[in-house]
């Protein structure tokens, strides 16, 4: 890592990142999902599946629909604090696996919040670009890379890092830099620049 990159991620004390690395353990102790849809994926069992407040246009875009949906609101803040409203309203397009509200609060006390301060914009726009993948992939063609690739997937990330896609069951499961497990709740969500598939648990990178 450069020299700047190092600085822009010191922002952040380690520690706060190293909680918010191990903040998917709880979700790994969890049962299996049930077996979903490919549009409608259920959560993991003692979770509710996601319902989104209302429909997304496939006419707006990702930041618009985000924006226009309750429970999506601090993914929303997150975006607005690292100045990627841009990006996101750009033409694309992208894949965002979107992060809940629910989701958001299962971070470790405090990490949030954290990341939202001016000073922690570096670690917050990596967090954020881990989510989110150049490209149209559907729920289909990463059940496809899965199946092609013996079980597992890598799907190369807008950050440069890699996020492993494997099932459980019947459900695409996501595995973060840090070894945590995120479920797709809701997925293929077509947007006007690209797709929004709903993730249950917030996706960190690894920590250098």
């Amino acid at each position: 890592m450069t020299h700047p990159a190092k600085r822009m991620l010191a922002a952040l004390p380690i520690a706060a990142l190293v909680m918010l690395g191990a903040c998917g353990r709880g979700r790994d102790e969890r049962e299996a999902p049930a077996a979903p849809s490919a549009t409608a994926v259920t959560a993991p069992a003692q979770e509710a599946p996601f319902v989104a407040d209302r429909p997304m246009a496939p006419t707006r875009t990702i930041l618009d629909n985000a924006a226009a949906t309750p429970s999506l609101s601090s993914l929303v803040a997150a975006i607005r604090a690292a100045s990627l409203s841009t990006t996101l309203a750009s033409p694309g397009p992208f894949t965002l696996f979107a992060p809940t509200n629910a989701a958001f609060g299962r971070l470790a006390p405090g990490v949030e919040a954290q990341l939202l301060q001016p000073a922690n914009q570096a670690s917050l726009v990596r967090v954020l670009r881990y989510h989110l993948v150049p490209g149209v992939v559907t729920v289909t063609e990463l059940q496809r890379r899965i199946a092609a690739g013996g079980g597992t997937a890598t799907l190369m990330t807008a950050q440069g890092e890699p996020l492993t896609l494997s099932m459980t069951q019947s459900v695409i499961t996501l595995t973060d830099g840090g070894g945590n497990k995120s479920y797709i709740e809701a997925g293929d969500m077509r947007q006007a620049n690209g797709m929004i598939h709903i993730v249950n648990g917030v996706l960190v990178p690894k920590l250098d």
